[in-house]
């Protein structure tokens, strides 16, 4: 108690003697820092990369496992401290390599790690490592990046928020709740504040979902803007991953450093002469000023509280001088993009993902029917936790039965649906001259963690829109906007053209400081020496 009161005392003098010389003491605190907030904390000595990652350390301790129990890590990395520490040494003696120098960021359990195990959150997969690290992680490690762990998701990133590995993922607002899936560890950590940066993976949603259900900034970017080489494949037409943080200057960061043409990706071919290696400079606070932005009102309509808060979000661009337009899409685009998206989805993830299990040693299933015939020697909780995931099982069974990538349906969606979405969606945008489309990225609120089947329901195909930035390959952003009367989260996206990023993370950027919606979970609060004034 003595020693407490000593250091109160010591600091009260400090800032004292600061405010007497007018000296502004700059405060650092973890649970709402930036990326920019904590390369300042750096420069100044208050704070080094070992703290950093021991203080994120300290939360996934304080949230994962106790707490609320989040469930949202799989494995923490055993030399990110060790790593830390190598890289704190290097900033003092050769500088920062990157914006992300020293900074812990977690990873999705289906981006390959060659010195951890990469699951797809699959007991069918436990301990695997894969030969390589994917080309995204390569990218945030030759970054001075830390990966600090991997995280829970859906099964093979399809399927609800759970898999057979480590079981349910809670949604931090409200444990009662989902975080939404895939990518809904990713979700639920950089919420929680468990890592300013964390990547997931998106083919029908998988970044943007988690990113609304739990109040955070997520990114699906231009298909090919990102390589999706070493990332275990759910339909590659569609797959990319994506930056999810808590703030659109974090997204805009991140995205800068893993940007670039992999030749072992053929889609990033698209992206030459197209990417940014830094987006943070096309943030501007008055990007709303004379915007033009469509509001896809189809989208609305199926919760009170979402619509109050998307038109309040409306409001505040229009007070930012955005002009707000109504568009409409066509009835037989809203009711065949759920067909054409499993036509794609499902016959792909059949055939791509023996070429990724392929890589993998003899103890491992090789095709979808292997995996099958694995699921089934599972049919209760194991004593170890392996749990039995009969949802994602289920449709590894329709996904089986689903055809060959040369069937006449797979070849005319392929070839003739998606250049069509492409050219309706982007023509809208062109002839009404719009900088983005927004709409509420999730009509409803997040749903309870272990909703009763609906039997109506179709992968795919429900009320959200975020399947048509995947039918199109364009960019979609997601903000968040506010909250329902109990606490849980809202956000909107801004859809555009393709390569748009650098205006749709200008005008997220606006909105965001504008209304400054985010907020920390109530069940992972600041934990002490969070907070450290210099």
């Amino acid at each position: 108690m003595h020693q407490i009161k000593t250091r109160s005392l010591v600091t009260g003098c400090l800032l004292s003697l600061l405010s007497a010389l007018n000296v502004a003491a700059e405060e650092f605190n973890l649970t709402s820092a930036t990326i920019a907030d904590i390369n300042a904390a750096f420069d100044s000595g208050a704070l080094n990369s070992e703290m950093l990652v021991k203080m994120s350390l300290a939360r996934i301790d304080a949230y994962d496992e106790a707490g609320p129990k989040l469930n949202a890590v799989l494995l923490i990395n055993p030399n990110a401290l060790e790593t830390a520490r190598a890289l704190d040494r290097e900033r003092k003696s050769q500088g920062r390599r990157s914006p992300l120098h020293g900074i812990p960021v977690v990873l999705k359990d289906n981006l390959d790690t060659a010195d951890m195990p990469t699951t797809a959150g699959s007991f069918m997969l436990e301990d695997s490592i894969p030969p390589d690290d994917a080309f995204l992680v390569s990218k945030l490690r030759a970054a001075g990046a830390i990966v600090l762990a991997k995280l829970n998701m859906s099964e093979f990133a399809s399927g609800g928020a759970m898999n057979s590995l480590d079981g349910p993922i809670y949604n931090p607002h409200d444990p009662e709740r989902t975080p939404s899936g895939s990518s809904g560890g990713t979700g639920a950590a950089i919420a929680s504040a468990y890592a300013p940066v964390g990547l997931g993976t998106d083919t029908g949603g998988s970044v943007r979902g988690p990113s609304s259900a739990n109040g955070i900034v997520g990114l699906k970017p231009t298909h090919g803007l990102l390589s999706r080489d070493g990332i275990i494949p759910l339909a590659l037409s569609f797959d990319t991953a994506g930056p999810m943080a808590r703030s659109v200057y974090d997204v805009a960061v991140s995205l800068g450093v893993m940007t670039g043409v992999d030749l072992a990706d053929a889609a990033t071919i698209k992206s030459e002469e197209r990417f940014e290696t830094d987006y943070t400079r096309f943030l501007d606070a008055d990007a709303l000023k004379g915007a033009r932005i469509g509001i896809a009102r189809d989208f609305m309509e199926a919760d009170e509280e979402v619509d109050w808060i998307v038109e309040a979000s409306l409001q505040s661009m229009r007070n930012a001088g955005a002009e707000i337009i109504d568009v409409e899409l066509p009835e037989w685009l809203l009711e065949s993009r759920g067909e054409f998206y499993r036509a794609i989805r499902y016959r792909e993830f059949r055939s791509q993902i023996e070429d990724y299990l392929g890589t993998l040693g003899p103890d491992y299933p090789k095709t979808l029917a292997e995996l099958i015939s694995k699921s089934m020697t599972l049919t209760s909780r194991r004593d170890d936790g392996i749990t039995p995931n009969p949802g994602r099982w289920d449709l590894m069974m329709k996904e089986d039965d689903s055809g060959e990538l040369t069937d006449y349906e797979y070849l005319a969606v392929r070839d003739h649906a998606l250049p069509l979405m492409r050219g309706v969606i982007g023509g809208l945008l062109e002839t009404e001259k719009l900088d983005a489309i927004v709409y509420p990225t999730s009509p409803t609120r997040p749903e309870r963690a272990d909703p009763d089947p609906d039997p109506d329901g179709a992968p795919g195909g429900g009320g959200s829109p975020v399947i048509l930035a995947n039918l199109t390959g364009f960019p979609d952003l997601i903000v968040p906007a506010g909250f329902t009367g109990r606490g849980l989260p809202v956000s909107i996206s801004f859809l555009g053209p393709a390569f748009s990023e650098p205006r749709l993370l200008a005008l997220g950027y606006a909105f965001e400081q504008r209304t400054g919606a985010r907020r920390l979970p109530i069940t992972t609060p600041p934990l002490d020496g969070e907070l450290i004034t210099y």
